[in-house]
């Protein structure tokens, strides 16, 4: 059966956010390949203008991001950065721990909109991964 590579964003093993990659298995429907059903909590249509930067934050219950069009970067601790571009996805779920306070130069991830094309992407709130 193939499977397809979702990159993740999170922070399960660490305080500092990371990427990681998770695999869903696909099943073979004569030809159509899927995975099996997740569960949503609902959805939201996302526009930010060129420039826009949110500064250090988590993201908290995974969240499902589809990119239309547009470029996102989203940026971690080491310096290191991801760009997602139209067509692209990735899953959010970076948090804190219960009684945890978010400390700004520990946790979190930065995102921007880089390029000179508005970004429209739709968030979709999963029940889990």
């Amino acid at each position: 059966m193939p499977n397809l590579n979702v990159p993740i964003l999170c922070n399960i093993k660490t305080d500092s956010s990371y990427f990681m990659e998770q695999q869903y298995c696909l099943d073979d429907y004569n030809g159509l390949f899927i995975s099996s059903r997740q569960e949503a909590l609902n959805f939201r249509h996302r526009m930010s203008e060129p420039g826009y930067f949110s500064d250090w934050h988590v993201a908290g219950d995974p969240t499902l991001i589809i990119i239309r069009s547009g470029i996102l970067r989203i940026g971690l601790r080491d310096h290191s950065y991801r760009d997602f571009a139209s067509g692209d996805m990735f899953i959010a779920q970076d948090k804190l721990s219960a009684n945890t306070i978010f400390e700004n130069n520990i946790h979190g991830h930065t995102a921007e909109v880089i390029g000179e094309q508005q970004l429209i992407a739709m968030h979709l709130k999963l029940s889990s991964i």
